[in-house]
C-alpha cells in the first residue's frame, strides 16, 4: 500500500501532511539547494554561451555587434520561465535538478502542476528573492512543509517524489 494523494477526483487537504506521512519532506531542504543550483547551470548556461558569442562577434564586427547585448537580458527572462513552466507543468512536475534530487513541486492537494503555475512560481521566486533579499528563504526553517514564500503565494508545497518516499518510508 502506498501513501500517494488521493486519486485526481478526491484531492484533500491533508494530500502531504507532514506528521502522517514525514517520509515526503525528509531532506527536502537540503535537496531543494543543490536542485536549484542545477536548474540555475541550466538556465545560464545558453544565456552565458550567447554573451560568449556577441563578445566574439562584436570584436569580428568592430564593436557594431555588441549591441546585441542588449539581447541578454529579456532572452534570460523568457528562458528562465519557459524552462521553470514547462518542466514544472510536465507529468514530473519537477525541474529538471528536482529530477535529479528525486523532489516533486505539487499544487497543496495533491494535484500535478501545470505550465502557468510553474511560471507563475519561477517569477515570484526571483521577484521575492531581488526585492526580500535571500534572507526570506529562511522562512522554510519555521514551517513543518518546509515552504518559502513563493511556494505559500502559489499554493504548492515540494516533496520527496514517491520512489524516494517509499525508500524513506517506515515499516
Amino acid at each position: 500500500m502506498t501513501n500517494l494523494p488521493p486519486p485526481a477526483t478526491d484531492y484533500s487537504a491533508n494530500a502531504f501532511d507532514p506528521v502522517r506521512n514525514p517520509e515526503f519532506f525528509e531532506g527536502v531542504l537540503s535537496r531543494r539547494i543543490i536542485a536549484f543550483m542545477i536548474d540555475a547551470v541550466i538556465v545560464l548556461g545558453p544565456i552565458v554561451f550567447l554573451a560568449v558569442f556577441i563578445a566574439v562577434f562584436g570584436l569580428i564586427t568592430f564593436g557594431v555587434g555588441w549591441l546585441l547585448f542588449w539581447l541578454l537580458s529579456p532572452l534570460f527572462v523568457i528562458w528562465a520561465v519557459i524552462y521553470t513552466g514547462s518542466t514544472l507543468g510536465s507529468p514530473a512536475s519537477a525541474t529538471i535538478g528536482m529530477r535529479a534530487m528525486d523532489l516533486e513541486l505539487r499544487i497543496w492537494n495533491g494535484q500535478r502542476m501545470y505550465f502557468l503555475l510553474g511560471a507563475v512560481h519561477a517569477i515570484f521566486f526571483w521577484v521575492i528573492t531581488s526585492v526580500l533579499s535571500p534572507f526570506i528563504h529562511l522562512i522554510a526553517l519555521f514551517n513543518s512543509r518546509r515552504r518559502l514564500l513563493q511556494d505559500f503565494l502559489t499554493g504548492t508545497v515540494l516533496v520527496n517524489n514517491e520512489r524516494r518516499a517509499a525508500a524513506l518510508r517506515r515499516p
